[in-house]
C-alpha cells in the first residue's frame, strides 16, 4: 500500500498570546508547514462540542485544501474528532526574550482523540508521522497514539518522529520511554535532554556524547538537538560527527510553533530526496522565519518553499 501522507497526531488547542487567541498545538503546527512544502498532511486531533471546537474548525478549513474525507484531499487535511470535553486552551507568557511560558488547562478534548476506523486507515497510508509526550498525559489519547504508530509501515524511508515537549508536570518515565521505543527520530532541546539524561541514567560527560547514547540505545536515524540561540545539531547513526549549524540573527516576535516548523521542513526535505545537511539548513532558515511571526503558522515564503 502507498504510504504518502504525512500526519501530526496530538493536541490541537488555542493558544492564548497577549494580542489574542491564535490557532496552536505541536502536531496540528508540524502537519501545517509540513503540507507548505507540497506533501500530503494531515492533523489528527480532538476538540469539544462548544464554541472554541467550532471555531478551532472554522480556522482549519481556511488553511486546508479540498473538501471531505483527509484522506481524499491533497496537501493540508485534518481528522478531527468532536468529543465531550473542552476544546484544549494554553496561557501564553512571553518573557522579555520572546520565549513563551505555557500553563496547559485540563480538562482537554485532545486527551480523549478516539482511535476509530478511519484512524486506523489513516496509519496504513502514513508516510511520517510526528508524535510528542504531552498529548500521552491521559490514558485515552496515550493509546490512540500509541495504536496509531505501530500500525504505521515500517521500513526504508518511512519516519517516525518523536518531538519531545516536557511541559510542567505532564510526563513520567514510562510515557517517555515508550514514545522513545516507538521513534526513529528524536527531535529534543538541549534543556530536555538534560531532563531525560537525568531520569533514564543516559551516560555521558557532555551533550554530544549523551546524543551518541541514546542513538544506540534506542536505534535511531536520527537524533535532532536544538540548543536555542546557540545553534542545532544533526547526529545520524551512520556518522561519527553531527552537523551543526549556527542559529541565524533574526528580530523575533515569538518563538511560539519554530520547533514544530524545524522539524517539519527536515522531515520534508528528507522525504524529498535532500541530505541530512540539506535537510538541517532548511529547518534552521524556516524555524528563524517563523520566529520572526506572530503566531505558530504563518504562510513561509517561496524561497523557503521552494526547497
Amino acid at each position: 500500500m502507498r504510504t504518502e501522507y504525512i500526519v501530526g497526531i496530538g493536541e490541537i488547542l488555542w493558544d492564548m498570546l497577549p494580542e489574542g487567541r491564535r490557532l496552536g498545538g505541536a502536531p496540528a503546527n508540524f502537519a501545517y508547514h509540513v503540507s507548505q512544502f507540497g506533501l500530503n498532511s494531515v492533523a489528527v486531533s480532538a476538540v469539544g462540542r462548544d464554541e472554541a471546537g467550532d471555531a478551532v474548525i472554522r480556522e482549519l478549513n481556511t488553511r486546508t485544501t479540498g473538501e471531505g474525507n483527509a484522506l481524499q484531499q491533497p496537501t493540508f487535511g485534518t481528522m478531527i474528532s468532536r468529543v465531550d470535553f473542552p476544546t484544549g486552551t494554553v496561557s501564553i507568557h512571553l518573557d522579555s526574550a520572546g520565549v513563551p511560558q505555557y500553563d496547559i488547562h485540563m480538562p482537554a478534548a485532545w486527551d480523549n482523540i478516539p482511535f476509530t476506523p478511519e484512524l486506523k486507515e489513516l496509519a496504513y497510508k502514513t508516510r511520517a508521522v510526528c508524535f510528542g509526550t504531552l498529548a500521552r498525559r491521559s490514558p485515552v489519547s496515550h493509546r490512540t497514539i500509541s495504536d496509531f504508530v505501530d500500525a504505521v509501515p515500517h521500513g526504508e524511508g518511512q519516519w517516525r518522529i518523536l518531538d519531545i515537549n516536557l511541559r510542567q508536570h505532564f510526563y513520567t518515565r514510562d510515557i517517555i520511554l515508550h514514545a522513545l521505543e516507538q521513534c526513529n527520530i528524536l527531535k529534543i532541546n538541549d534543556e530536555e535532554l538534560a531532563i531525560i539524561s537525568e531520569m533514564l541514567s543516559v551516560p555521558g560527560t557532555d551533550m554530544r556524547e549523551q546524543c551518541r547514547r541514546l542513538i544506540l540505545q534506542f536505534d535511531l536515524d536520527f537524533l535532532i538537538l536544538t540548543c536555542g540561540t546557540h545553534g542545532s545539531y544533526v547526529f545520524h547513526s551512520g556518522s561519527e560527527n553531527p552537523s551543526f549549524i549556527e542559529t541565524p540573527h533574526v528580530t523575533v516576535a515569538d518563538t511560539v510553533g519554530a520547533g514544530d516548523s524545524f522539524t517539519a521542513a527536515f522531515i520534508a526535505a528528507l522525504i524529498k530526496g535532500r541530505t541530512a545537511l540539506e535537510a538541517h539548513r532548511l529547518a534552521v532558515d524556516v524555524s528563524a522565519f517563523v520566529c520572526t511571526c506572530n503566531g505558530a503558522m504563518p504562510v513561509l515564503p517561496d524561497t523557503l518553499r521552494r526547497l
